[in-house]
């Protein structure tokens, strides 16, 4: 996909390509063109409710933005509608087998558990952890958009 091509589809993007939203770092251009594409109905995104609290946190440590920036980020996230999605039973085995086969994270295998019980495409910025899962036909590296 050429970077200027239209991203549709959908997708469960883990936080940190959410986070590259509200810091500029390497792939926030990519990660951009998934809110913008969300926000024009191209493209839908999902997310496990996890998804809050780690982006809170993680902007939360970010010496560059204040108390009100992560309040803002977190509520902005609500606004453009992206489906936050509770746990559940299902999803939750899913991810514990997912966790134990990859050797990963419960809290990583949770957004492919996600991913794979909705049909959806993955995107992580995560080098090291999409090496553990890149055999997952459904997985994708957010600079390979």
């Amino acid at each position: 996909m050429e970077r200027n091509e239209k991203l549709t589809g959908d997708f469960v993007l883990d936080s940190p390509v959410i986070v590259k939203w509200f810091c500029d770092e390497e792939g926030t251009d990519i990660a951009l063109k998934f809110r913008d594409s969300h926000s024009k109905g191209d493209a839908n995104i999902a997310c496990p409710d996890l998804v809050l609290y780690e982006i809170a946190n993680a902007l939360r440590f970010n010496k560059k933005i204040t108390e009100d920036d992560v309040k803002n980020s977190v509520n902005s996230i609500i606004d453009i509608g992206i489906d936050i999605i509770v746990p559940t039973k299902t999803i939750l085995e899913s991810a514990v087998s997912l966790a134990f086969k990859y050797d990963t994270t419960l809290y990583d295998a949770y957004f492919i558990a996600l991913a794979k019980e909705l049909g959806y495409i993955f995107v992580t910025s995560d080098d090291s952890f999409f090496k553990k899962i890149k055999e997952l036909d459904f997985a994708r590296l957010l600079k390979d958009f």
